[in-house]
């Protein structure tokens, strides 16, 4: 039986127990499990200590037991070396090392050893590199595919064209997205919008054009094509829908977003709606919330989207009788008559109101009004419901009170002119109806016991504002019922 009395193995034996060692004491935080290819080596290393029991008659056994000891030690001391060099040094100036690049240099190191321990044993210096070139002329043509992952692999993780958590585009066709998840040495693995979990060959994508939707930037645009009568300027249009995508789920204020006219196409201006997001993993989402925000805002300015129009048969059928304005107007005048302060308007009053204004309405966290923005008018619930919230510098938002049908708001800059005080928020679809400065001030003049009774529910709201935020002295702090009936005349020089 061979006996552990080599010297020369003994040292390569304490070499590459020393080498083991040295990488797990100098190993960063978290790096030391890739000491496990050297461990495995090392203890292998004792295994062929058995080859000369097992086939005692064989003359060389005990020779071969000795050399294969050698390439175990070896390829150990050779790799801790490597994990010393690359991970113990290296990674303390610089990024971490791949794994690919560690493993490929490891395979490396086995067949250094091996090429070292053969020569040792007396093969001939040309016997062995033929030998060595014609075998690794075989397996590189009968591992050509797995080494093109190989160097694809090196390739990706040296370029950094993606890393873990991008969202790619694998090829040309637009729906193949998904989210990097893994990256070894042989493919790439991703995951879809779908759930589908997508394994790509390294060389494949070393081919393919890539289209990285988080870098080098984090947040990526989305593109919504929206089309628009021609009857209303395209100036307009662009206004509007603009004003819509503002706020709207996970669209960014920084980069902005933009609208452009795009085309003239025959069912109408076709628009350009330009909007950033950092939620790539939800664009679905943020495209069809961006669309809805948009219907909603055209469709509170009158705008209806154009449909396709073709050139068909028609058959004469009885004439839709449509609902007189009449009707609408009396309707709408029956509404305003239960929002409020309104009520106490006589039916002449609120019919005039009804016909000089049109209701709007909004979607379900759409804002109404915005704390800072200048505005002549005051807004009736009809139907639905809002919040009301406050920005303070330095806190969180604060909610103040929810308002529903026949309550109102927008009264303070109507009555004063001064910007809103406060963001308004839908939490429903909310259908309101606007009454600018000028139709309130002829309602003024017919009702100035309106002016009481707004003053004061001003100045309730008010305390309230100042109560919530617990702020110091502002300045409305101090004023009272009379003082904001003052003003109010003045603004409206009654």
């Amino acid at each position: 039986m061979l006996a552990w009395n080599d010297t020369e193995t003994t040292r390569q034996l304490i070499g590459a127990v020393l080498g083991l060692v040295l990488f797990l004491v100098t190993a960063p935080r978290g790096r030391r499990w890739l000491a496990r290819s050297p461990a495995i080596f090392l203890l292998l290393s004792p295994l062929p200590v058995v080859l000369p029991v097992l086939f005692p008659s064989a003359p060389s056994s005990v020779g071969f037991a000795r050399q294969a000891i050698c390439f175990f030690l070896l390829v150990s001391l050779l790799q801790s070396l490597l994990l010393v060099l690359f991970v113990s040094l290296c990674e303390r100036i610089r990024n971490p090392i791949p794994k690919i690049f560690l493993d490929v240099l490891g395979i490396a190191l086995v067949g250094v050893a091996l090429v070292v321990v053969l020569w040792e044993a007396g093969a001939a210096a040309g016997e062995l590199f033929a030998g060595s070139a014609v075998l690794t002329a075989v397996l590189g043509f009968a591992l050509r595919d797995t080494l093109g992952n190989v160097v694809a692999g090196l390739a990706i993780h040296a370029e950094h064209p993606f890393e873990v958590d991008d969202w790619i585009q694998y090829d040309t066709h637009s729906a193949h997205v998904g989210k990097i998840i893994e990256i070894n040495w042989r493919a790439t693995k991703v995951i879809t919008l779908d759930l589908a979990y997508v394994i790509i060959p390294n060389s494949q994508l070393a081919q393919a054009s890539i289209r990285n939707f988080t870098k080098p930037d984090p947040w990526s645009r989305r593109s919504l094509f929206i089309v628009a009568p021609y009857e209303v300027p395209p100036q307009k249009v662009q206004s509007i829908m603009l004003d819509a995508v503002r706020g709207s789920f996970g669209v960014l204020d920084d980069p902005a977003p933009s609208v452009v006219t795009n085309d003239y196409t025959d069912r109408g201006i076709e628009y350009w709606v330009r909007i950033f997001t950092t939620e790539f993993g939800q664009r679905d989402r943020v495209d069809g919330m961006a669309r809805d925000r948009i219907f909603y805002a055209l469709a509170r300015n009158g705008i209806r989207i154009p449909v396709s129009t073709h050139q068909v048969r028609m058959t004469q059928l009885p004439m839709h009788v449509e609902e007189p304005q009449e009707a609408i107007v009396a309707e709408r005048a029956r509404r305003l008559r239960s929002a409020g302060v309104l009520g106490m308007l006589a039916i002449e009053q609120l019919v005039k109101l009804a016909g000089e204004h049109d209701e709007r309405i909004y979607a379900s966290g759409e804002q109404i009004i915005r704390q800072g923005d200048s505005g002549e008018s005051m807004f009736f619930i009809i139907d639905g419901e809002v919040v009301v919230s406050l920005n303070v510098p330095g806190k969180d938002q604060i909610q103040l009170r929810r308002l529903e049908s026949g309550d109102y708001f927008g009264e303070m800059s109507l009555m004063t002119g001064e910007p809103r005080l406060a963001t308004v928020t839908a939490t429903a679809e909310t259908r309101v109806f606007e009454v600018t400065r000028s139709s309130f001030r002829e309602i003024l003049e017919q009702q100035p016991g309106l002016i009481k009774q707004i003053g004061d529910n001003i100045h309730r709201r008010l305390i309230e504002k100042e109560e919530a935020v617990d702020s110091a002295r502002s300045q409305h702090l101090g004023e009272t019922s009379s003082d904001i009936l003052t003003r109010i005349k003045e603004f409206f020089r009654l």
